[in-house]
């Protein structure tokens, strides 16, 4: 069984487990512990936006070993509207638990999340070499045309 749940306290261990393989998959292998003690601060703080939504599978004993799925999202005021949207901003699975529906049910629980705080979108970006993750997305969204442009104003890690 699969429980979708906002991050808290004693989820650390396996959501870090989750967000090093992310990291190291995007470009970001080297993100220093006090970028990632910083991103775990504003997922629990509830005046920051972000928000970490983690996937757990109940069989496991463990919180910190149950953490299979992770999704960060960011709810933000949009110019076309007076409702929020949310951009997901990062969004995985353990490699070790993918085929089980668990991307489709994570993304299940952040639509009726979106229902239900009233955001007038869900959105978000993925490489365009990234075709197994665009297989889930097809199936559960309208692809949209938008290019991408963005100004680094500092060097980056592949972010």
């Amino acid at each position: 069984m699969i429980d979708i749940r906002h991050a808290e306290p004693c989820h650390r261990a396996g959501w870090e487990r989750l967000w090093s393989q992310y990291i190291v998959k995007f470009g970001a292998p080297d993100m220093t512990e006090e970028v990632i003690n910083g991103l775990w601060q504003r997922i629990l703080d509830p005046d920051h936006p972000m928000q970490a939504w983690l996937a757990l599978d109940r069989a496991e004993k463990d919180d910190d070993q149950t953490v299979i799925g992770l999704a960060h999202i960011i709810p933000h005021p949009h110019t076309f509207t007076l409702r929020n949207v949310a951009y997901l901003e990062d969004f995985w699975v353990s490699a070790d638990q993918r085929g089980r529906g668990i991307g489709g049910q994570i993304m299940s629980a952040l639509q009726a999340l979106a229902k239900q705080q009233d955001w007038a979108r869900l959105y978000w970006l993925t490489g365009s070499d990234n075709h197994g993750a665009q297989r889930l997305y097809d199936r559960l969204a309208k692809r949209d045309d938008s290019v991408l442009y963005k100004i680094d104003t500092i060097e980056t890690q592949g972010f």
